[in-house]
């Protein structure tokens, strides 16, 4: 790829990675790493100075940023699903940042975008697959049957405030799908606020015990 070589007096935020050949995604993350730094000439443009040295860096810059631009929880499990030749569930992603194993750098239509290098040089498989396991998310009537309860037992623990939903998501027809974690329904079939074998063994048409438990106040 062939530098642009026209001298300007100040370049612009597109100007600058496009006469240096740098994707968008590379300039942001070459100042993110302090590789280009911020603007020093008014109106958020950069000196000729500070463009030429950059140029002059310009492979240095280009092996430290890596290949793969910052994306969503769907490529970035995909990305990690490829590396490790691994089931990648969905909610890994999410999971991961968590843990403060992959950081987030911004969002796209208010979703969270995940570091493309950190992903690119992500090498602990354990991680990947404790953090697949843990963040796996289902929905509603799913997450029900790994409790093994009625849906109206299911709403109840929702009620209570026993368990919370981590994710919502657009369904059909614009509708709002709640998704469940599958560590927090392992941890709330641990909890001994829940009398289980006498939940598991209510009949249909029986009122559940978990008809009793308190609702959870607003704003607690």
């Amino acid at each position: 790829m062939t530098l642009t070589t026209t001298a300007l007096t100040s370049y612009g935020p597109l100007q600058f990675p496009d006469r240096a050949c740098l994707a968008l995604w590379q300039f942001t993350r070459a100042q993110r790493l302090g590789l280009i730094p911020a603007p020093d000439v008014s109106g958020d443009r950069w000196s000729a100075a500070v463009f030429d040295d950059a140029v002059a860096r310009i492979d240095t810059i280009r092996q430290a940023v890596g290949t793969l631009p910052d994306v969503g929880a769907t490529r970035a499990e995909e990305h990690l699903a490829d590396r490790f030749s691994i089931t990648v569930h969905a909610g890994t992603a999410a999971e991961l940042a968590r843990r403060g194993h992959l950081p987030v750098v911004g969002e796209y239509r208010d979703r969270p975008l995940y570091c493309g290098l950190s992903l690119e040089t992500f090498r602990d498989r354990r991680k990947v697959e404790r953090a697949s396991a843990a963040g796996r998310l289902h929905m509603r009537d799913a997450a029900a049957e790994i409790l093994g309860v009625r849906e109206s037992d299911f709403d109840h623990l929702v009620r209570a405030g026993l368990l919370a939903h981590s994710e919502i998501v657009e369904g059909q027809h614009h509708t709002q799908v709640r998704l469940y974690r599958q560590v927090d329904l392992d941890r709330l079939t641990r909890s001994r606020r829940i009398d289980w074998p006498a939940v598991h063994a209510t009949p249909r048409g029986h009122r559940s015990p978990l008809a009793s438990l308190p609702t959870r106040s607003v704003g607690r």
